[in-house]
């Protein structure tokens, strides 16, 4: 029996308003010459995404803390690079971010206020945590939820997958990636209109993973240096993927590299060796949270605007009039 869940997406916010400035050119200003170009081009997201795939929830997930204290902990290069200025501890260290885009963060903030969009962030954690969170929450639900098989005596029902699309820049998240649990992702290569749409068939055809778990390790091997993750040297994606296939997971994997197991040359086991400490903590820097300490929030799209009045001043202070009015117009006309 068929039955077609409310769909929830998630946006992983800063990868999209960072891909909104540099992909909008910084000519769009406000009235006193502010630059708007990043709050333009999320809202125009906004606006296609809930027109094209029409959401019945939607959550702008948030940074509260882009370089977490374990994550650094555990690989204290984490992120290291994208440091502008540390803080006393305790306090997240400050992100580089570009001077045109930091002023242009709190009226992203103001305005999905004002929309009534839920914005969601956990202290110490970043926003692929949020993600990873909210998706565990949602597909749990998903799966507490039956629907009776008619006709049939003492049948329990069928459970519901979840239907949840993360719209992210980040490759990260594609860990994610669940057909079972109905969780995809819009990564937008070209552009939020024509993302590369990444279900676990996408992942077995690019990357030579079947899942989203072993997308997650097959990344902790290769590394990532855009995140200071320095991977298993020598050991790239492709030879990742494979190995991986051949034992099954990372645990296997090194599993077999401790006992000599064939299959592995005794270069690669050697390597594997060499990284143990890494590959001891690498998972927990790798890996999304899935309980991070998350508010429950009423993601329900809103209709019409929570605070028409602050939006109107908003738009017209920051004249960004258009593309509030391309989301409202997204908003009213759902079916």
């Amino acid at each position: 029996m068929s039955h077609r869940s409310s769909k929830l997406v998630l946006l992983d916010t800063a990868s999209l308003y960072f891909r909104a400035f540099y992909g909008l050119p910084d000519s769009l200003r406000s009235p006193d010459g502010a630059p708007v170009n990043a709050v333009r081009g999320l809202l125009d997201m906004i606006a296609f995404l809930v027109t094209e795939h029409r959401p019945d929830r939607l959550v702008a997930c948030w940074d509260e803390d882009w370089r977490p204290a374990f994550r650094v902990e555990a690989i204290g290069s984490y992120k290291q690079h994208r440091v502008a200025r540390t803080t006393p501890a305790g306090q997240p260290d400050v992100e580089e971010v570009p001077d045109a885009l930091t002023p242009q963060v709190p009226v992203i903030v103001d305005v999905l206020a004002a929309l009534g969009i839920a914005r969601v962030g956990a202290p110490g954690y970043e926003a692929d945590d949020v993600i990873g969170t909210l998706v565990t929450r949602e597909v749990a639900r998903s799966a507490a939820t039956t629907m009776p098989m008619a006709g049939i005596a003492g049948a329990v029902g069928v459970v519901l997958p979840a239907s949840v699309d993360i719209v992210t820049g980040d490759r990260d998240l594609f860990q994610l990636v669940d057909d079972a649990a109905g969780v995809r992702v819009l990564y937008p290569a070209r552009g939020v209109r024509d993302p590369d749409v990444v279900d676990q068939a996408r992942l077995a055809e690019k990357y030579g993973v079947p899942s989203g778990q072993a997308y997650a390790d097959m990344a902790t091997l290769r590394g990532d240096p855009s995140d200071g993750l320095p991977g298993v040297p020598g050991i790239g994606e492709k030879t990742a993927a494979k190995l991986l296939a051949a034992f099954g997971d990372l645990a296997g994997l090194r599993a077999a590299a401790e006992h000599g197991a064939k299959g592995l040359t005794a270069t690669q086991r050697q390597k594997l060796l060499d990284a143990a400490d890494y590959l001891d903590v690498a998972p927990t820097v790798v890996q999304v949270a899935r309980d991070a300490p998350v508010d429950e929030v009423d993601d329900a799209l809103p209709r019409e605007p929570k605070d028409p009045e602050a939006l109107d001043a908003l738009a017209e202070r920051w004249g960004i009039r258009s593309s509030v009015d391309r989301v409202l117009a997204a908003l009213t006309s759902r079916a």
